[in-house]
């Protein structure tokens, strides 16, 4: 009886949580076939510093952000979100070709930064329509499940990365050139059907309107002081959590080849995906605040068993628990905006929430690419790993 009751929850989910998680499903095949790659050619063909990555990943996520907070307050102002959904995603699948002629970091960097303004544009209105499409007690299982697509998407995008190289250059240390431009061409395919699939299957949610069109006005005092509270705590945690970019050279500076490198990053996402769903529905029964410290401290211990870490398989290992940690905080950390913002701010609370992680994700990946080229790769994963904790102790303070 239990489990009809619990099938039948989920039948009733609006179809614009499937159609956003499947748009999800196929852009992240896309985008992980590339993402995961970029530090790699930056650093083993293009032969830039680990400063320059962090560098690079910092601005892209800095730029996004500032994007998220205006897109967001636009689709507050509109009442309307699909459109500028629809048109984020566009922009990042018309700048993925150009990684396919890069010679430069610097060219690099101007599609990462296209990319990032795309899902700057999209980013915010999607989670508010995300949102709006859920009933209250369905917000952690329609996150979970949107994240769950999301991170399936990026294990097939892996999987056909893998295939690439294996056909291309096999069991190869580095990264070569053939293989990247392989995989750049072959990523546009599911980001145009991610476009269409959006497009055509989303239906607009009507929210609230705020009057005019204009620059948004951000009041502070008219948002929940917990909404507040958790932004500055999510900084403090942020500021520690630099690019998954270091990660991946630390596979590789501790003897991970690029098809085994590909093998880690297939688990970490098999591990979100499987778990995502399940802990967004456990969200909404045991409360978000529980997870999200679970795994701000599970984030904490695994950050300093990457720092000292000796061999390749003890980082892939970790990394499967990193996805534990992405599987606990992600939807859920989404879940838990809508359940303290009211319908009519989301957007803009949303904006504000991505550009909070993604404004601090400058800083962060500066200091960690400094950190590994000053001291050692062991340094930003200490540092990280203290502020983890540090946030973890905030979060259950601060945020009631």
């Amino acid at each position: 009886m239990a489990s009809q009751t619990s099938s039948s929850h989920k039948r009733q989910l609006h179809p614009n949580i499937w159609f956003l998680t499947i748009g999800s499903f196929l852009t992240d095949i896309s985008s992980e076939m590339l993402n995961n790659l970029i530090p790699l050619f930056l650093y083993n063909i293009l032969g830039v510093q680990t400063s320059i990555i962090g560098l690079i990943d910092g601005i892209a996520e800095a730029t996004a952000s500032l994007v998220k907070v205006y897109s967001g307050a636009l689709s507050d102002r509109l009442g309307k979100r699909k459109t500028l959904t629809v048109l984020g995603y566009t922009l990042s699948t018309l700048s993925k070709p150009f990684l396919y002629f890069a010679t430069t970091w610097q060219i690099v960097l101007g599609v990462r930064f296209s990319d990032r303004v795309g899902k700057g544009i999209r980013t915010a209105p999607r989670d508010a329509l995300l949102a709006g499409s859920a009933k209250s007690d369905q917000r952690g299982l329609a996150f979970g499940l949107h994240r769950a697509g999301d991170t399936a998407g990026a294990f097939i995008g892996l999987v056909i990365a893998g295939l690439i190289i294996w056909l291309t250059q096999s069991g190869a240390t580095e990264l070569t050139q053939l293989t990247f431009q392989t995989i750049v061409l072959v990523s546009i395919i599911p980001a145009t059907l991610a476009v269409l699939v959006l497009a055509l299957g989303v239906k607009e949610v009507e929210a609230a309107r705020k009057a005019g069109i204009g620059l948004p006005s951000f009041h502070l005092k008219n948002f929940d002081k917990r909404f507040l509270t958790f932004l500055v705590v999510v900084i403090i945690f942020t500021l520690g959590n630099s690019s998954d970019s270091f990660i991946i050279l630390l596979g590789q500076d501790r003897g991970l080849n690029v098809l085994q490198i590909i093998a880690m990053l297939m688990t970490f996402n098999a591990v979100y995906a499987l778990l995502a769903g399940p802990f967004g529905s456990l969200s909404d029964r045991i409360g978000r605040r529980r997870l999200m410290l679970a795994g701000w401290m599970l984030y904490g211990l695994v950050y300093l068993g990457f720092a000292i870490s000796h061999t390749g398989a003890q980082v892939w290992i970790l990394f499967g628990f990193y996805g534990i940690y992405y599987a606990l905080t992600e939807g859920v950390s989404k879940a838990l905006v809508a359940d303290i913002v009211p319908q009519e701010q989301r957007g803009t609370a949303y904006g504000m929430f991505n550009a909070a992680i993604g404004l601090t994700a400058l800083p962060a990946s500066l200091i960690a690419g400094i950190l590994w080229q000053t001291f050692s790769p062991s340094a930003p994963f200490i540092f990280g790993a203290s502020l983890s904790l540090i946030a973890s102790f905030l979060l259950l303070a601060w945020v009631k």
